[in-house]
């Protein structure tokens, strides 16, 4: 049994001190008085530092030099999810953006053998972010992909066998009886590069979509007389939102607003990262446009935004310090929301008793320290102050 002390604990639920955290197999035996815990087991002392659920991602395009999209094989996934280990993801859907059926059918079988195998800790499922959305809103999306779904496409938008499948759709490109085929399969639908009106949107959620992608980018704006896919977004009281806190995607009062706006528990984090995300990269190649890091965006030659630089631990830290959002809160919008979004909540997103050992251990300056999953230390590149 391992024991990890000496930190404050953020559960998902309460901010603890002077309490030790009870971990064998893999999963969380306890949350006990510090006094209490037993002698024998091993310990993690912590040095009072924060111990928070790990983070869940549950869009990643690349990271560690690697563009799914360019390379989805076993080999470019694990470069990717231990990318962002680094920054405190202990869960994710790798997503790949907009490609041909064949790469979609590579991108399945790669996620498939890698969950099947458990080869790769902290892998959840695919992000199919595309093909059918709405070219006027495609954003970086390559236009020659972008069409309606037939018998073909459907095949790819089946539930994966050993994990989560998340699929973003422009509700007005997809027909509303496939919408609801599919979730009732169990696949999870989230509208994004859209530009349904409200009504269809609500007509959309109705059926079957329960998510937003990356909020109010690649949607219209919002009017006074048609608030639009946005609008029907902030105002659903049920379905999920994800936004892209890096300072370029949104605003700053434009998330605050949605945070104020938006049923508490259904605003989360997103990074949309792409290749440089734990790298040394400057520039990378998507879909044959050229895309520079400049002072942390993600930009085309022509100035479109491409993805993000962002990292998790960077969305919580600008959710505290630029937004105005209590750390407690941040830190569920990072990890117990997006699991809530999975139907993973009962497992991922609190340090409570038979849930995943999965954790973050950041500074008090909310750097990140070292990750955890399942139990077992995962970024040896970080001092964790593990005594025995």
């Amino acid at each position: 049994m391992d024991a990890f002390t000496n930190a404050v604990v953020h559960t998902g639920d309460a901010i603890r001190r002077d309490v030790t955290v009870l971990v064998e197999d893999g999963i969380v035996v306890d949350v006990v008085a510090a006094s209490t815990a037993p002698e024998s087991a091993r310990q993690w002392d912590l040095a009072g530092g924060i111990l928070a659920p790990g983070f869940i991602d549950v869009q990643v395009n690349g990271g560690g030099g690697v563009l799914f999209n360019d390379d989805p094989s076993l080999s470019g996934l694990a470069k990717i999810v231990a990318a962002h280990r680094r920054f405190g993801t202990t869960g994710m859907l790798v997503t790949l953006i907009s490609d041909s059926r064949d790469k979609r059918r590579m991108a399945r079988d790669t996620v498939s053998a890698a969950l099947a195998a458990s080869a790769i800790p902290g892998l959840l499922g695919l992000h199919l972010e595309g093909p059918h959305l709405n070219p006027a809103r495609r954003g970086v999306h390559d236009e020659r992909w972008l069409t309606p779904p037939d018998v073909h496409d459907i095949a790819l938008m089946e539930p994966l066998a050993n994990g989560h499948l998340l699929v973003t759709v422009a509700p007005e490109r997809v027909p509303f009886g496939i919408i609801e085929r599919l979730a009732r399969a169990g696949v999870r639908l989230s509208a994004g590069h859209s530009a349904a009106g409200y009504q269809e949107t609500q007509e959309a959620l109705a059926i079957g979509i329960t998510g937003f992608t990356h909020l109010f980018n690649a949607m219209p704006p919002m009017t006074s007389r048609e608030p639009g896919i946005a609008g029907a977004a902030l105002d659903d009281a049920e379905s999920w939102c994800g936004v892209i806190v890096d300072g370029h995607h949104l605003h700053d009062a434009t998330v605050r607003l949605a945070w104020r706006a938006k049923r508490r528990g259904r605003l989360f984090l997103v990074t949309d990262a792409m290749p440089p995300v734990g790298s040394a990269l400057s520039f990378f190649i998507l879909g044959g446009q050229s895309v520079s890091v400049i002072d942390g965006r993600c930009v085309t030659t022509d100035g479109r935004l491409a993805g993000s630089a962002l990292d998790m631990a960077t969305a919580v830290r600008r959710c505290v310090e630029r937004i105005g959002i209590p750390l407690d809160e941040a830190l569920r919008m990072a990890s117990l929301y997006p699991a809530a979004f999975l139907g993973l909540d009962h497992r991922y997103g609190r340090i409570a008793p038979g849930y995943a050992a999965d954790f973050v251990i950041l500074e008090p300056a909310l750097q990140v320290r070292d990750t955890v999953i399942a139990g077992q230390r995962l970024c040896p590149e970080h001092t964790n102050g593990e005594t025995t």
